[in-house]
């Protein structure tokens, strides 16, 4: 089954292409504006490169966010019109903190683990997983204070995202067990999670993960 996976949510487009789980085509390009305008044309040279025809999709991902706000709607909504166009393709949304959360492994899993996500604010974007990776909090986001309040009380605490490197930029009191900083989101983990989320028919059509009101200002 081929799978197309793709990623606008922060500052990159990400695109892949997988044939079962074996990488055909991937394409990654950093940049702060302008995914919305770089993703179809991409996904075209992609197809076209292997000469797929959408119809020959069996899945299609997309990451939902937290993000940029512009970009988590660019490409959710690239994912719902092919869903619209392409009646038998399945569509699903992976979120990033569900992403990011392959990079850990082994060892490397504490009894918390933290997803930080930068904001380019004051605060974070962040979801804490247990040492099986369930869930303990539900994606949010908050200060550093906030979460440094959810992590105390001496356990292990394993860190990833690329909001690490700030949130670690001063003393954390944290008794920390694993660092993963991150300058983005592999666009292979997006596809790897919706192959799970398929297998096990928990496909999720893509929703906005929304944590925080948008910046806007009258001119």
């Amino acid at each position: 089954m081929y799978t197309l996976a793709f990623d606008t949510t922060a500052a990159a487009c990400s695109v892949i292409l997988l044939q079962d789980r074996k990488t055909l085509s991937v394409w990654s390009q950093a940049m702060e504006f302008g995914q919305a305008e770089a993703l179809i044309p991409e996904i075209k040279n992609i197809l076209e490169k292997h000469n797929l025809d959408f119809s020959e999709l069996g899945l299609l991902a997309v990451c939902t966010g937290p993000g940029s706000f512009t970009g988590v709607r660019a490409s959710i909504s690239a994912a719902r019109a092919f869903g619209l166009a392409c009646p038998d393709l399945t569509v699903t949304g992976v979120t990033a903190f569900d992403a990011y959360l392959p990079e850990l492994f082994g060892d490397e899993i504490a009894e918390k683990n933290l997803v930080v996500i930068e904001t380019k604010r004051e605060d974070f974007y962040y979801q804490i997983f247990d040492a099986g990776l369930k869930r303990l909090t539900p994606p949010a986001a908050g200060t550093r204070e906030d979460i440094l309040a959810q992590l105390k009380g001496g356990r292990k605490v394993s860190i990833i995202g690329d909001g690490a490197e700030r949130f670690l930029s001063r003393p954390s009191g944290l008794s920390l067990h694993c660092i993963k900083m991150s300058d983005g989101i592999d666009v292979y983990n997006v596809a790897a999670c919706a192959l799970h989320q398929f297998e096990n028919k928990k496909t999720d059509f893509p929703k906005p993960v929304y944590l925080r009101a948008p910046d806007v200002c009258l001119k």
